[in-house]
Formats: structure tokens, sequence, C-alpha cells
């Protein structure tokens, strides 16, 4: 997986018209379903888009993630959070830097999120295992662990439509990808430029590897761990997932 590292300061800008309420909704509406949680950890927390509006919505959170340079923007976009100082005060909020295939919290927790295709950069399937077991071990009885990943589709169409660019004044990007289709796994090479006071724009590399699973092996997975109910939706949507999905979204409970 990777660290991100100086993407992590940029990440904010080009994430910028990610789905983030589209995922707050569902994960509100699964909980509404399931059982409303007092704690929640979310694997693969980024720079705390998902995190901090939950701890403002009321919910005790963690935020896990590899990166520690994802955790210090983290850390700075709560310093300067709507009623950020009163999350920092009550405690509401904190960072973990861990792996997710084995991370681990001192008290279970009620409920578990990773969104935004974090698990298909877990690259091998005994580590994905890891991450659902380390889950299951790491919530309460009754506990939910929602999820996302990228439909094995999606990658293939990634492929086909490459390359992407964004031309914007601050940070601008040229995004090609190159297609392994028998892991079905995608390498994402993307040429950043950011613009520095001075006018001129700094280049940096980032490569990006994700992998995509086949939905029964990964339903299949999830039970192996433990979890009792598994069901799969499609695309921000309360329909059951098929192969025109974009997005599959897991409802796991243990």
């Amino acid at each position: 997986m990777s660290s991100y590292g100086k993407f992590a300061y940029v990440y904010d800008q080009l994430m910028a018209d990610m789905p983030y309420p589209r995922w707050l909704e569902f994960a509100e509406t699964a909980w509404a379903k399931h059982g409303k949680p007092r704690t929640v950890a979310e694997l693969g927390c980024g720079t705390g888009s998902i995190t901090l509006p939950l701890a403002r919505a009321g919910y005790q959170m963690t935020g896990i993630d590899l990166s520690a340079d994802m955790l210090a923007v983290a850390q700075q976009k709560l310093e300067r959070y709507p009623q950020g100082l009163r999350l920092l005060r009550e405690g509401s909020v904190q960072w973990v830097e861990q792996d997710m295939t084995e991370w681990e919290l001192p008290e279970p927790v009620d409920a578990v999120l990773s969104f935004c295709d974090c698990i298909n950069y877990v690259l091998e399937e005994e580590d994905v295992e890891a991450v659902f077991a380390a889950t299951y071990a790491g919530l309460k009885e009754g506990g939910t662990f929602i999820f996302d990943v990228h439909h094995p589709n999606t990658l293939l169409r990634y492929d086909e439509e490459q390359p992407f660019v964004l031309d914007e004044r601050d940070v601008s990007y040229i995004w090609t990808c190159g297609l392994d289709e028998f892991r079905c796994e995608i390498e994402h090479h993307l040429s950043i430029f950011t613009r520095e006071d001075n006018g001129l724009y700094r280049r940096f590399e980032e490569t990006h590897i994700q992998r995509a699973y086949d939905p029964k092996w990964t339903e299949a997975a999830l039970r192996r761990a433990g979890f009792r109910e598994v069901a799969v939706y499609a695309d921000f949507e309360w329909v059951a997932a098929d192969d025109s999905a974009e997005r599959l979204f897991y409802v796991a409970i243990k």
C-alpha cells in the first residue's frame, strides 16, 4: 500500500469532487438498519474527510491510516474544522498510524468503515483476509463493517478510457494506467504539478496500485472471517449488486 508522501498535501484538492456526502449517507442508513454505533473506526481514513463529519455528528471516531503524512494533514484539518476545538477538547477523534491488515485498538468498537476503495489497495488475497480477520476481532458482537470497492469491470474501464487530465490553476495532473488483466490489477501513474508561491510549478510523480477481487470471493472471505450476515449493494443504492455496478458496497454483521 502506498504511503502517499507528497500526495497527502494535495490530496484534498484532487479529491474535491468525490461524493463524500453520499458515503456519509450510506453509513448513516446502514446504521439505521442495523443499530446506531457510538464508537467507530475508519480504515484508510486519509485526511479525515469522512472521520471529521462523523465526529461532528456525535460519533466517537478513530481514524486509522498507514500514512503519517495523511494523518498529519487530518490533524491540521481537525484543528481548523468547524467545532474542531470542541472535538479536540472532548477527545472525539483520535488518529492511529497502523496497517489495516493488522489494526488493533485497546477496546472493540461498534462499527468499522472503509470507503473510497481503500481495500482495493490491498494487493494479495491473504492480506484482504487479514483485514477482514482484524476487523472481525476489533468489532463488538453485532457490530457492522461497511466498505466499498471497485468492481473488477471498473478497472477494465479505467484502462480503456485513459489517459485522464486535470488542468487547474493550482494543481494539475496527467494520469495514465497499466492493467494486468490476469490479476485484475491496475497501476496508476500520476505526474502532478503544484503551483508554488512564485507562480512556478513543481512536478512530482506518484504510482498507486489497486486490485479488484471477484465479488463472490470477497463475500466468501468475509464469511470465513466469521461475519454472520453479508450483503452487497451497488453504487450507493440499496439495490443488489450485479456486473453493471461500478462500486460494490458491503455491509457485514458480526
